[in-house]
């Protein structure tokens, strides 16, 4: 493995090479050993593996700490359904993400599935969170009947108690009918989009593929964080809070840190900075990409925060009464709203990727089979 030569921008195709890297390409014909072998040698695409699957490890670290809360249900309690799924949307993410760096080099044809693989996952991620934020951020988030070690659910029902909040049951607004009818089918359709319009930058509009392929993302962003945008404008904004004594514990502050990363991360992935004013100084380490990663997950990790804020303040506050004038909660989770939600997306995403793929296949198998005879 470290025997073979890493090869210039000058001495692979095309379609391999990144804007303003000129060394450290492994390309061409790499075996599946020495794809992994690589992840420990420094390559331009070390970095992009590691600032995705050591934040692995982190996530977990945080995502577990809930279940260690003080009246926390079973893990397997239905009020988890769409923390569980939120954490394979993330899993997903940053797992696709890390061996799609590791293992492109093994072929044109494999670089691109492991794209577009990637891509299908930041989808299913985008869908991960808005089950979350639909059954804990929701204006009519509540827990259920559901039992939580003979604790008092009633009292606890409720996170927005307030009736001015949210319109009665009795004369809907197109904002709640959106909620009840269309926020998750609309967050699955433009996951698929999203797909859909990356991978085709894989062929079209190479030119502006980054900055598509950030833009693209923007849609779903904004569709998932409505609950968010309702409950901060609305007139109950003022009664977010935890048990966290702290500022940064609020549902607010995390939410306006994790937009913040999401811009950051999209302006290095953009610009190419810093090598676009220095090219061929970040080849290995320091490249745009690699900060696009770690912002990226900043991101995340403030997203959850801000979850187990929400999950935190519906679980262990006693004092918020379900008011009477209220409309009905949400209906508590169940497997097909949460865990079927995502098998059913991810079958569509698979069958996506399989298009892409074979036509990938009849492009590139030509090219391939001349690159293993030179």
């Amino acid at each position: 493995m470290w025997s073979l030569p890493l090869l210039r921008h000058t001495d692979v195709p095309p379609r391999v090479t990144e804007n303003f890297i000129l060394s450290g390409y492994r390309f061409p014909n790499y075996s599946l050993r020495q794809c992994l072998a690589s992840a420990f040698r420094p390559t331009n695409e070390t970095g992009n593996f590691w600032t995705h699957f050591l934040p692995i490890f982190v996530f977990a670290f945080h995502f577990l700490e809930v279940f260690m809360w003080e009246g926390a249900p079973e893990p397997s309690n239905p009020f988890f359904y769409p923390f569980w799924n939120y954490f394979l949307g993330v899993l997903y993410l940053l797992l696709a993400s890390s061996l799609a760096h590791l293992l492109n080099s093994m072929s044109l044809i494999i670089r691109e599935i492991c794209f577009f693989v990637d891509y299908g996952t930041i989808s299913a991620y985008t869908v991960g969170s808005s089950l979350a934020y639909y059954y804990y951020i929701h204006p009519q988030a509540g827990i259920p009947e559901i039992g939580f070690g003979g604790q008092n659910s009633t009292q606890r029902r409720s996170l927005n108690a307030n009736e001015k909040a949210w319109p009665s049951a009795s004369s809907p607004t197109q904002f709640q009918l959106f909620f009840e009818s269309l926020y998750i089918p609309s967050s699955c359709l433009v996951a698929i989009i999203c797909v859909i319009t990356c991978c085709n930058t894989r062929q079209c509009w190479r030119k502006y593929r980054y900055a598509v392929r950030t833009l693209v993302f923007l849609l779903p962003f904004f569709i998932s964080s409505t609950p968010v945008f309702y409950r901060l404008q609305s007139t109950s904004a003022s009664s977010l809070s935890s048990s966290s004594p702290h500022l940064f514990s609020t549902m607010a502050a995390f939410f306006y840190r994790h937009c913040f990363w999401l811009v950051v991360s999209a302006i290095f992935n953009i610009s190419k900075i810093p090598e676009r004013f220095s090219p061929g100084n970040f080849d290995i380490w320091g490249h745009s990409h690699q900060w696009f990663h770690c912002c990226t997950f900043l991101s995340i990790l403030d997203e959850l925060q801000m979850i187990k804020v929400e999950m935190q303040a519906l679980l262990l506050n006693p004092t918020l009464v379900l008011s009477p004038a209220t409309p009905p909660r949400l209906p508590g989770p169940t497997f097909w709203s949460t865990y079927g939600v995502m098998v059913l997306l991810q079958g569509c995403i698979a069958g996506i990727i399989a298009l892409f793929g074979w036509q990938a296949y009849q492009i590139y198998g030509p090219e391939q089979k001349k690159l293993k005879g030179h």
